[in-house]
């Protein structure tokens, strides 16, 4: 059986509740040996909550990782890491707190509308603490449906939300 090829994916990672630093480091350790090998990791950012109100600040961070598996896949690893990690789902609609929440921002250039698995993510272009991040590491990127750079999709943001640099992880390879 043939090598399969490896295909580009951009994630966002973000965390408000408890060690949250070591949230991000746990997720980085499960994303290497659930998904795939990590070739940059952005800064990380600490941002307030978007959509709703909380005292918990989040840290978030995006990351390039070469998979081998299917978007599908990504999908159904990530959300396997958010429960092993601990993270729990409320039916009720809307955003909460969380020990951890992994998205597929970008998968190559494909674009994607299943009721479960929409990329890129449609609600990429509107958020700072995602665009930041990515566009620190991948600023000449273009969005598959708006056709823009991320670098240009940050400067037309219009989320007005607090975002600032937090650090970097120490050692993510």
């Amino acid at each position: 059986m043939g090598r399969s090829v490896l295909k580009e994916v951009y994630l966002g990672i973000g965390t408000n509740l408890y060690d949250r630093e070591k949230n991000l480091q746990d997720a980085l350790s499960c994303i290497r040996k659930h998904i795939g090998l990590i070739s940059d990791v952005s800064s990380v950012y600490e941002t307030e909550p978007w959509g709703y109100n909380d005292n918990n600040a989040y840290l978030n961070l995006v990351l390039h990782v070469k998979t081998r598996f299917t978007p599908e896949i990504v999908l159904k690893r990530a959300m396997s890491i958010e429960v092993m990690m601990g993270r729990t789902r409320k039916c009720r609609q809307g955003y909460e707190s969380r020990v951890i929440d992994i998205d597929i921002l970008l998968y190559e250039n494909r674009i994607i509308s299943k009721p479960e698995l929409k990329v890129p993510h449609p609600l990429l272009h509107m958020r700072k603490f995602v665009l930041v991040p990515l566009a620190e590491i991948f600023p000449k990127g273009v969005h598959p449906v708006l056709d823009k750079t991320f670098s240009v999709l940050l400067e037309e943001c219009s989320d007005d939300g607090r975002i600032s640099k937090y650090g970097s992880l120490p050692d993510y390879s």
